[in-house]
């Protein structure tokens, strides 16, 4: 009986020391996976270098055959959450009315790719981006939808981030109106 007993148990524990080894190991793989998720790396480090005040001169397209409408703002870049996203707010006069927009940019990790969301006073919609590096425009392209307010219908959005220095940005927008791309907005960023 006394060596039924001490088998039982000896099998009890190999049975269970393998689930428990199998689960041990399947949370240090999910570990390590939402470790390398969460960390910032190289690209957060590259947007970090955005963070500080700049000048913005924008011009903006309705017309493509007309002069563009020019506004100038205040543009204020912080990292946020742990250094894992570059948030952008936007401040100044647009067609004499206050203006505010708030981007966020981030990178994800996991899929690879950067995200971005833009918010304005001049709205009530959010537009989502997302995009890779380009090393032949020193860049980030970026795709996504906005809402156009003329047809209330989704459009598709092009945007292009440009690193022209250390102290100079170009971010050039594009809408794809009717089935034709046209450049919608340039924006020039200076460091203050």
């Amino acid at each position: 009986m006394k060596n039924t007993l001490v088998l039982l148990l000896f099998c009890f524990v190999a049975i269970n020391s393998e689930h428990l080894y199998a689960q041990n190991t399947e949370m240090d793989a999910q570990m390590k996976a939402w470790t390398a998720y969460m960390t910032p790396g190289n690209e957060h480090m590259q947007m970090a270098k955005a963070v500080g005040d700049w000048k913005a001169s924008t011009k903006m397209w309705m017309d493509e055959t007309k002069d563009p409408m020019t506004m100038d703002s205040k543009v204020k870049c912080e990292m946020a959450l742990g250094g894992r996203y570059l948030t952008s707010h936007y401040t100044g006069q647009m067609m004499g009315m206050p203006f505010e927009g708030i981007s966020t940019m981030g990178y994800d990790n996991a899929a690879k790719k950067y995200v971005a969301s833009w918010v304005d006073n001049m709205g009530t919609g959010l537009m989502y981006l997302e995009g890779k590096w380009r090393d032949d425009i020193k860049g980030i392209e970026m795709k996504g939808m906005s809402a156009d307010p003329m047809t209330g219908k989704e459009m598709k959005t092009r945007q292009v981030i440009m690193m022209k220095d250390a102290n100079t940005q170009v971010i050039e927008m594009y809408m794809d109106t009717n089935g034709k791309e046209m450049k919608s907005m340039e924006i020039t960023l200076t460091r203050m």
